[in-house]
């Protein structure tokens, strides 16, 4: 089936942000005597917003513990935050549809990070963690993207993520669900039970490159 669109989570799917998400969670953990995280528990961990996360880390202190991880992200994300290979080709191949993100990460952040890459010319639309009422796996996010770009949400929808959770909330959302890489941070293709796998942005890129473009953009060329 070809899309209509294209929704793209962010971190572990088009960029890599870890180091700076590493870096402000522990910061966050030792300011309440817990222990650090590696870069691994670090990826096989994170997965809800932290409105969502927080309050089980931190119960009734999460909102100062809040405090501290956005002084911390903000003070090193930009320099942390690099495009994943095969973004570039991805999205080339990608931009004959309309693109967003729907992301956990705070909009802000979000947006600041896209702004930052270059990569916010791609998107007519970015939704982070706390623009919509609720985040993923909520299909709220989704369907605040949808509404920007004027589209229902259907099967012709892809949401391409990394995760179970990016999974859920494409089903949730009645969008297909689309597994970028191996999840092997995240018990593995079988686990998040997507519709369509790619190995890699390449390899999405190549798939997307064999198709038409979208019906309704042929039938507003002139001729």
């Amino acid at each position: 089936m070809r899309p209509r669109a294209l929704l793209f989570d962010w971190d572990n799917t088009l960029v890599d942000g870890w180091a700076a998400i590493q870096y402000a969670l522990n910061t966050t953990f030792a300011a309440f005597g817990k222990p650090a995280w590696s870069r691994e528990e670090v990826l096989a961990n994170v997965r809800k917003s932290l409105r969502d996360s927080f309050p089980i880390h931190f119960g009734d202190e999460w909102e100062r513990a809040r405090g501290i991880f956005y002084d911390a992200i903000h003070a090193t994300h930009l320099d942390a935050v690099r495009p994943l290979p095969g973004t570039a080709v991805m999205l080339e191949a990608a931009a004959s549809w309309p693109l967003g993100v729907v992301s956990n990460k705070q909009g802000a952040l979000l947006r600041e990070e896209a702004a930052h890459l270059g990569l916010a010319q791609h998107f007519k639309v970015l939704v982070g963690a706390g623009d919509a009422v609720a985040d993923k796996p909520s299909a709220a996010p989704l369907l605040m993207a949808l509404r920007a770009l004027d589209l229902p949400p259907g099967p012709d929808i892809w949401y391409v993520g990394d995760t179970a959770i990016d999974m859920e909330a494409a089903r949730a959302s009645g969008c297909r669900a689309v597994l970028l890489g191996d999840a092997a941070h995240d018990g593995g293709v079988t686990h998040c039970a997507p519709d369509m796998a790619f190995a890699d942005g390449a390899a999405l890129a190549v798939h997307l490159s064999a198709l038409d473009k979208p019906a309704a953009t042929r039938e507003t060329q002139p001729g």
